[in-house]
C-alpha cells in the first residue's frame, strides 16, 4: 500500500544536523587514517629499498658500529604504527601492514625486472668513467644496488611482518593491562620488543642464511641497529603526545575518546 508523503514524519532539523555532523566526523576519521597510512607506507617502502646500504656510524656521527641505511627512517614507521594503533586499533595497524607487504613485494618485483632491461649504448658510453676518470660500468652499478636478491627481500618481508604483528599485539595488550593509561609505556614498550625481533631477524635471514656474513657480523650490525631504534623510540615519545594533541583538535575531544574506546575494543572503524 502506498503511503502518502503527507503521513510521513517530518524531518527533524536536529536529526538532520546530527546526521551531517556524523558524516563529517566519518570523513575526518577516514582522512586521518589515509594520511597516517600514507606516511607509514612510504617510509616502510623507502626503508626496505635503501636498507641494502651499510654505513659507518663512526664516520657519520663518531659512534661505534655500522648501521643499515633503512634504520634512519624506520623510527617514523614505528611511531606511525603506534599512532594508528592508538586510534584505529590492532585491526587498523594490520590492515595497512598487510597492504604494505604486498606493495613492497610489488616494488621489488618491478625493480628487479628493470635490472633485466638491456642498457642503451649511449647511456653506457656517457657514463663509462667516474668523476676521477676511472672506468665505470653504470649498468653493473645499477644492478648491484637494486638487484637486492632473494635473501634481502625474504629477510625484509619476514622481519617486517613479524615485527608489525608483534608490535600491534603488544601495544593492544599493554593498553588493556593499564586501562588505557600511560601512552608512553604501550608505545615505547611495544616498539622496543618488536624492534628487537625485527633488527635481528632481517639481518640473520638476509645476510646469514642467504648471504655470506658471519654470525659475529650479523650480531654486531643488528645490535647497533637496535640500539639506534631503542634511543629513537625513547626520544620520539613526545611526538606521540604531540600527535594526540593535534588529533584531539582535529576530531574533537569527545570524538577522539570514542575513537580510542573503539580501538581499545578492537572494533574496526
Amino acid at each position: 500500500m502506498a503511503v502518502s508523503y503527507l503521513t510521513q514524519k517530518p524531518i527533524n532539523m536536529e536529526d538532520r544536523k546530527l546526521t551531517a555532523n556524523s558524516q563529517k566526523l566519518t570523513a575526518k576519521k577516514t582522512q586521518l587514517y589515509l594520511v597516517l597510512s600514507g606516511i607509514f607506507l612510504v617510509n616502510a617502502l623507502l626503508a626496505e629499498i635503501i636498507g641494502v646500504k651499510i654505513f659507518s656510524a663512526d664516520k657519520l656521527m663518531g659512534l661505534p658500529g655500522n648501521l643499515t641505511a633503512g634504520v634512519l627512517i624506520w623510527p617514523v614507521v614505528f611511531v606511525t604504527t603506534d599512532i594508528i594503533n592508538e586510534y584505529f586499533g590492532k585491526a587498523g595497524v594490520l590492515r595497512i601492514s598487510y597492504l604494505t607487504v604486498v606493495l613492497i613485494l610489488f616494488a621489488f618485483g618491478v625493480i628487479y625486472l628493470t635490472t633485466k632491461l638491456p642498457p642503451a649504448d649511449f647511456w653506457l658510453d656517457v657514463n663509462k668513467t667516474d668523476n676521477a676518470g676511472r672506468p665505470f660500468d653504470i649498468d653493473f652499478a645499477y644492478q648491484s644496488i637494486f638487484r637486492q636478491g632473494l635473501g634481502i627481500i625474504t629477510g625484509s618481508i619476514v622481519a617486517f611482518g613479524v615485527g608489525q604483528v608483534l608490535d600491534a599485539s603488544l601495544f593492544a595488550a599493554i593498553r588493556k593491562a593499564t586501562g588505557g593509561r600511560f601512552v608512553w609505556l604501550r608505545a615505547t614498550g611495544s616498539t622496543l620488543i618488536s624492534q628487537l625481533v625485527d633488527s635481528f631477524v632481517v639481518l640473520f635471514v638476509a645476510f646469514k642464511l642467504f648471504g655470506n656474513w658471519s654470525m659475529d657480523q650479523v650480531m654486531a650490525v643488528a645490535t647497533t641497529n637496535y640500539l639506534y631504534k631503542f634511543a629513537a623510540a625513547v626520544l620520539l615519545t613526545p611526538v606521540l603526545y604531540l600527535a594526540h594533541f593535534l588529533i584531539d583538535r582535529y576530531l574533537g575531544k569527545d570524538e577522539t575518546v570514542e575513537l580510542q574506546k573503539a580501538a581499545t575494543a578492537d572494533v574496526s572503524v
